[in-house]
């Protein structure tokens, strides 16, 4: 049983994970918006997707490429992806312009979360490796470069987001707009040019002392609400700190919010590591790509300049080349990194430290990774030009 290889997929098991491959400046699945054709499988587990572009030369290429290639693969009976890349006909293209900006104008989708923002779910195996700490610090950097970063605090049972950002306002629900009913409105704090958006279920509750008695089902409701009620508004990028582990909350959110990508956090300590596979695993299971991989605590340097591997080393990236993902960085142990937490100022904003250095490295790492709206060189303007006016309407 150990080396048997799983069986290929069906061509209609792939067409169903290519519905999570958004083509995000026409914000649908590429599948309903006609551009997947006619799956091929091989025996042995090749798998052949014809893709046509709305333009030959669409800068998103390389991103629809990088997406449908990483869900496919997760299949663990997929042995190798090939794209036929193809242009859309005239009429072809005016079928999908038509029906994106039908989407655009009839359906909110499943979630307020907007289709452009970049969805980053920071998770780990388990707890105490520091994965809140991660996520702030990259939120509040990726804020620092002018971006508005909206941040979950999934970790319901152990909320401590509101206070690493020094937020204790509890959250508000109101009206916005010509909304038929509130919303919940998260709780901001600028960032030099950027802005942080920030809902917590630690902003719900009378101190961050109260506990909350939930099960599965209530942890799942919960999040769906603070995806489908709370009024994000504009966002570049949306962190959620995941709770540790592989439960319901991280099944609901592969549901709810397919094009997420994870942030997998562990430790130096082998232990540690083949912890976190299982993040990895889940993620497979889910058809959700993992992004890459962040070592915490990697090591400590002493006022004397030397430096000692607390928490053993290597863990981050033999991770890394387990799940075929990228080792993002690697954070030193510091003072300052804890003590940052617990003042509400994250060491990535303010901190000279090594630790400071490497959260603001990956999270432009994270930025410069991110497709912008100038990459996406109006592919679909350049595809309205090419239909004719009368057609448009």
């Amino acid at each position: 049983m150990s080396g048997r290889r799983a069986a290929p997929p069906a061509p209609a098991d792939v067409t169903a994970m290519l519905r999570a491959v958004i083509d995000p400046e026409l914000g649908d699945n590429i599948v309903d918006l006609g551009m997947a054709g006619e799956v091929r499988v091989d025996a042995d587990g090749r798998v052949t997707i014809p893709v046509k572009l709305t333009i030959r030369g669409c800068p998103l290429r390389a991103q629809i490429k990088k997406d449908v290639e990483s869900r496919v693969a997760a299949h663990p009976g997929v042995t190798g992806v090939t794209i036929e890349w193809g242009e859309m006909t005239a009429d072809e293209r005016t079928a999908t312009m038509t029906k994106a900006r039908w989407n655009a104008r009839q359906q909110a989708g499943d979630t307020r979360v907007p289709l452009g923002a970049r969805v980053l779910a920071i998770a780990s195996g388990k707890g105490g490796v520091g994965k809140s700490s991660v996520t702030v610090n990259l939120a509040a950097a990726i804020a620092a470069e002018g971006r508005v970063v909206g941040v979950l605090d999934a970790d319901i049972w152990g909320f401590s987001i509101p206070r690493m950002l020094g937020m204790s306002d509890r959250l508000e629900a109101r009206r916005v707009g010509d909304a038929g009913k509130p919303s919940i409105v998260p709780n901001e704090r600028r960032v030099g040019a950027g802005l942080l958006k920030v809902v917590s279920t630690g902003m719900l509750v009378e101190d961050e002392g109260t506990a909350l008695m939930w099960r599965g089902l209530m942890l799942t409701k919960a999040v769906e609400q603070f995806l489908n009620d709370v009024h994000w508004g504009d966002l570049d990028y949306l962190l959620i700190d995941m709770p540790p582990g592989t439960g319901d909350v991280q099944m609901g959110l592969a549901r709810m919010l397919p094009r997420t990508d994870l942030v997998i956090v562990t430790t130096p300590a082998v232990s540690a590591q083949k912890v976190a596979i299982r993040a990895a695993d889940m993620a497979r299971r889910s058809f959700l790509r993992v992004a890459g991989v962040i070592e915490n605590m990697s090591s400590f340097t002493c006022d004397h300049g030397g430096e000692y591997a607390l928490f053993g080393e290597g863990g981050g990236a033999a991770l890394a080349a387990e799940v075929g993902a990228e080792l993002l960085g690697r954070i030193p142990i510091e003072r300052a990194v804890a003590h940052g937490g617990d003042e509400g100022q994250p060491v990535a904003l303010s901190g000279t430290g090594a630790a400071a250095v490497e959260f603001r490295r990956i999270a432009r790492a994270i930025i410069d990774s991110t497709p912008t709206t100038a990459d996406m060189g109006g592919c679909s303007a350049r595809a309205e030009d090419a239909i004719p006016l009368t057609l448009r309407r």
